[in-house]
This record gives C-alpha cells, structure tokens and sequence, in this order.
C-alpha cells in the first residue's frame, strides 16, 4: 500500500509564491520535501509541460516525487511519480489504466458521501478538504471541518488520507491528530518566497 514519505506534502503555486515551479519545488526539496503536487491552473497546457519538465529535472535531482495536478496525459510524457484528479477530471479508472500499476494516484473528495465512493476506486490515496477556510482556491467548497475529517478516516478505513484547505504551521498537528496521514499545504509553505525552504523544514519537524 502507498503511503506518505512524510506528513508533508506541499503544492506549488506560482501565483502565491510569484516563482516557477521548478525554482519552488528546488526550496522546497532543499527544505526536505520528498513528494510534491504542481498545481498551474493559469498556463495553457504547453507552457504548464515546459515548467514541469524542468521541475521534473530538478526533482530527480533531488530524490524526490512529482505529482502533475488534473493532467495525466502530462503526468505520463514526463514519467512522473502520479497524478492528482478533481471531481471534474479523468475519472480515477481511465488515469489508472493510463498511467499503469505502479502510479501514484489521488483524488479531492469535499465530502463524507465522495470520501466513501473514492475509497473504492483504483487509487492510493485521497484528500479532503477544504478542512478549514482557504483563500487558495476559488469557489471553494464549504469547511469540513475537523469533526468532518474524523468521520472521513472512519469511512475510508485504512485508504491514505491528506487533508488540505486553510492548514498552517498552527492547526497542522490537530488535523494529523483527527486522522490525516498528511497535510497538503500551499499558502503557508509558499507565501514568503525566501523562506520556503525554511518554512518546509518547520513543517517537517513540527509534524
């Protein structure tokens, strides 16, 4: 079974951190992240594969896993470590059979209804969120809440679990405490641009 290579797993940003992808996943795998979701909702699809392709240089580099948000057709010409999928995008049976046995597969459940039905599709692990309010995201879902994230560990049994939405250095331990193997973590990890790499070290060891 999959599982996290640390309670830590950060998502890049380049409108919060106003830095490439690859500048940001070298401060944060110089700060000791070994797993790493890009996440580009601006680019058109070509520059979005030229930016990964450099970050995917640095992570290898590095010892360290790329995780291509929503594009497994990217996530497959660059031979990342998986891909992470919406509500909206390829569904999580038509990516496995894409990507192959060995491809690290998650997908965003907003609820304890979705939670349930991804803890039977083919992927290793599943996020949900947001667990409190979050800036990141527009049109974000409702707060699950702490309370919402226990019940989501008791549905899903053993099925990895990263929780993500609203989460900082402050509240990061509670929700590892409520069930979370993981947290995913944009803006708190990004939002200083010469301090990401400390900031992931922070993490890390507070986690």
């Amino acid at each position: 079974m999959f599982s996290f290579p640390s309670r830590l797993y950060p998502i890049t940003d380049t409108r919060i951190s106003g830095l490439s992808h690859a500048t940001q996943v070298a401060q944060l795998t110089d700060g000791g992240a070994r797993l790493i979701q890009l996440r580009e909702k601006g680019l058109a699809p070509r520059e979005f594969y030229r930016e990964a392709e450099m970050a995917m240089r640095i992570a290898h580099d590095k010892g360290a896993q790329l995780i291509i948000n929503d594009r497994a057709d990217i996530a497959l010409s660059l031979g990342a470590g998986g891909v992470h999928l919406g509500q909206d995008d390829l569904p999580a049976d038509a990516a496995r059979r894409l990507l192959g046995p060995d491809a690290i597969i998650g997908l965003s459940t907003h609820s304890v209804a979705q939670a349930q039905l991804a803890a039977g599709m083919p992927i290793n692990y599943l996020a949900v969120g947001p667990i409190f309010f979050t800036s990141t995201k527009v049109n974000s879902e409702p707060a699950v809440g702490l309370d919402g994230l226990r019940i989501v560990r008791d549905v899903v049994g053993a099925m990895p679990l990263v929780a993500i939405g609203g989460i900082t250095a402050a509240n990061a331990p509670l929700v590892i405490s409520a069930g979370a193997d993981a947290v995913a973590v944009i803006k708190a990890l990004l939002a200083e641009e010469s301090a990401i790499s400390d900031t992931t070290r922070h993490f890390l060891q507070l986690l």
